[in-house]
C-alpha cells in the first residue's frame, strides 16, 4: 500500500470514529435526571380464610347477586362523594349493636379494594366490641390494642390482605375506657403515619354505635361518617337520636342493611 492509500485509510477511520461518537447521546447538563421512584411499602402479607369469608357473607365470597350489586353501588356512590369533597376518611357507625356496621365496613373495604385504582385501609375502631379480624378470618400476631398500649409500633399492626388494594388494621383488645384511648397521642400519631405510609388510600374506620361518645370523639379527626340502619330493627326514635348526635358533623350518607327489597334480575336487560 502506498503513502497516499496508507493516508486515505487513516482519514477515514477518523472520519468514522466521529460519527459513532456523534450517534451516543450526551447528556444534557442543565437537565435534571429523575430519582429512581421510591418502592411502595411492603406491608405484612396474611391470607384470608375463605370458609370464614363465605360463613360471615364477605366478599368475594357472597354468591348473592343482589348482595353484590348492592355493595358496588355504594362503593361507586361514596367514591363520587368523597372526590367531590376531596375527602379520604370516613368512619362508619350505627344507631346500636346489630345494626351490621361492622360487616359493611368490611364489604365496602372490599369492593373499594376490587376497584382498579382503588386502594383502602381498614381500622377496626370499635374498642369495645371489635370484630373485623374475627370476621375476616384474619390471624395477626399483633393488632390495634397492642399499638394503643405502647406494645407494638404501628407498621407491626398494618397488614396486607392478600393485595396492594387492601390494608387492615384489626384489634382483638377491648377498653373500657374507649373514648379515653381515641383521643390518646398514641392514635393521632397512628394517623399520622397512616397518611405518611398510605396517603393515596381511602381510609375506613368501623366505629362503635352512637350509643357511646367513641364516634362524637373521634369524628372531628375523620372526613365524614356513614350511618348503618337495619329495616326492622332501627327505631324511629334511634334515628331521631342519631340525627341530633350527627348534625354538627359530615353525614356523608346512609345504609340500608336488612332491606326486604331486592333487585334478583341477572342483569339490567
Amino acid at each position: 500500500m502506498s503513502v497516499i492509500e496508507n493516508a486515505l485509510s487513516r482519514v477515514r477511520k477518523r472520519a468514522d470514529r466521529k460519527a459513532a461518537d456523534a450517534a451516543v447521546p450526551r447528556p444534557d447538563p442543565n437537565q435534571t435526571i429523575p430519582a429512581e421512584p421510591q418502592p411502595t411499602r411492603q406491608f405484612q402479607t396474611v391470607t384470608l380464610d375463605s370458609a370464614v369469608l363465605e360463613r360471615n357473607y364477605v366478599l368475594p365470597q357472597v354468591a348473592d347477586r343482589a348482595a353484590q350489586r348492592a355493595y358496588k353501588i355504594l362503593r361507586t356512590r361514596l367514591l363520587q362523594r368523597l372526590a367531590a369533597k376531596q375527602w379520604r376518611s370516613v368512619a362508619v357507625t350505627s344507631t346500636k349493636a346489630g345494626d351490621g356496621k361492622t360487616l359493611t365496613s368490611i364489604n365496602l373495604a372490599m369492593a373499594l379494594s376490587q376497584e382498579p385504582n382503588t386502594r383502602v385501609c381498614l381500622v377496626d375502631l370499635d374498642l369495645q366490641r371489635p370484630q373485623v379480624a374475627a370476621q375476616m378470618g384474619l390471624h395477626c400476631e399483633r393488632g390495634l390494642g397492642d399499638y394503643l398500649l405502647g406494645e407494638a409500633e404501628a407498621l407491626q399492626v398494618m397488614y396486607n390482605c392478600g393485595s396492594s388494594g387492601l390494608v387492615v388494621i384489626p384489634n382483638t383488645r377491648t377498653f373500657d375506657h374507649s373514648s379515653e384511648m381515641l383521643a390518646s397521642t398514641r392514635m393521632l400519631e397512628l394517623q399520622r403515619v397512616i397518611a405518611a405510609e398510605m396517603p393515596h388510600h381511602i381510609v375506613i374506620f368501623d366505629m362503635p354505635p352512637l350509643t357511646s361518645d367513641d364516634v362524637l370523639t373521634f369524628a372531628p379527626r375523620v372526613d365524614g361518617v356513614l350511618l348503618v340502619v337495619a329495616e326492622g330493627r332501627t327505631e324511629r326514635t334511634a334515628l331521631t337520636k342519631a340525627r341530633e348526635l350527627l348534625a354538627e358533623m359530615n353525614l356523608i350518607g346512609v345504609v340500608l342493611n336488612c332491606s326486604s327489597e331486592r333487585d334478583d334480575r341477572e342483569s339490567y336487560y
